[in-house]
């Protein structure tokens, strides 16, 4: 057979080689799966009730993970800011398509981190005050996210720990020192206390070590302990009760988890919301949307939780109106 034939005859065969191969065998998809970093300054078990809303809200809007989305997953519950630095930097190395973040702490980590990658943030008490965004309804930068009100409703927790506890005339605000998002609420609250007649002593810590030491002095100094809202004082939230208890000192936060683990009463916004409504703003991010056209948001529903069995043991009987008020009574 002549040479010119042999190698159309080859040819020939080459193409109907092709023709039978699988589709993914010759064209590879060019888009990747989206990514997303999530930074949590807590740990998984801690965490559940928040990303199990998250991940159930991406869902319904058709992000799956480990189908349509991946979720990079990565924390840090000894609330050390250089730490937040670290996986933010590597987030921003491995390119994820978007962060999320909870707590003041971990959003200005990130913000300084990147300035292109979208953040969207949830649980941050100030976010003008502290430097996140410049405005609310347009935050024009690569961040965006959720407040929470948490100064807004401080008055409104001692409001109701001195309806619980009528007669109480001392409290000790208990704050993490490495949080600048916590100065506003404290003072908030230092400024609620005056009008209620009652003297202030702030204590703050730094590591789980000290929290011993300030809770004794709470024991000597007050009658009650308003612990601030806080990642790293959340993540050591049951050894807070056990000492609170042991102390014989009524604790009020300001969300559910601490007073589910033994915390007397606690009011704020329902934080598994706001992971819900997180993930709405993801979506419309992986879809196109910027984050300085995405302003930010309020909480709409706010909680109030007594933990009855705490009462019983601290001897303090709960007013019926303020029992008939509470959105889940743990007994």
């Amino acid at each position: 057979m002549p040479f010119d034939q042999l190698e159309r005859r080859n040819f020939m065969m080459l193409v109907g080689y092709a023709a039978a191969w699988p589709l993914s065998a010759v064209a590879q998809p060019s888009s990747k799966r989206p990514t997303i970093g999530f930074i949590g300054p807590s740990t998984p078990s801690a965490a559940s009730d928040r990303t199990a809303a998250f991940e159930e809200r991406l869902n319904e809007r058709g992000w799956t993970s480990g189908r349509t989305v991946t979720i990079n997953y990565q924390w840090s519950p000894d609330g050390d800011p250089n730490r937040f630095r670290e996986i933010a930097s590597r987030l921003v190395q491995d390119q994820v398509d978007v962060i999320v973040t909870w707590g003041t702490a971990t959003a200005l980590a990130a913000k300084a981190t990147t300035s292109t990658i979208p953040i969207v943030f949830t649980i941050v008490s100030d976010p003008v005050g502290s430097g996140l965004v410049t405005s609310l309804a347009r935050p024009d930068s690569n961040v965006t996210g959720f407040s929470t009100l948490q100064v807004d409703v401080a008055g409104k927790r001692l409001e109701m720990l001195r309806e619980l506890i009528p007669q109480f005339t001392q409290l000790a605000i208990l704050a993490n020192a490495n949080n600048p998002g916590t100065l506003r609420e404290i003072d908030e609250a230092t400024s609620a206390a005056k009008p209620l007649g009652l003297e202030v002593v702030t204590l703050t810590v730094r590591t789980p070590d000290e929290l011993a030491d300030a809770i004794h002095t709470a024991r000597r100094r007050a009658e009650a302990l308003f612990v601030a809202s806080d990642a790293f004082l959340n993540n050591n939230r049951d050894h807070i009760n056990k000492l609170a208890i042991e102390a014989r000192l009524p604790t009020v936060y300001g969300y559910r988890g601490p007073t589910q683990s033994g915390g007397l009463i606690s009011y704020g916004p329902n934080y598994a919301d706001l992971f819900r409504r997180a993930a709405d703003y993801v979506d419309k991010i992986l879809r196109g949307t910027k984050p300085a056209d995405l302003p930010i948001q309020q909480p709409t529903s706010f909680e109030l939780i007594i933990n009855l069995k705490t009462a019983k043991t601290l001897g303090i009987n709960i007013p019926p109106g303020l029992l008939a008020r509470a959105d889940e009574v743990i007994e």
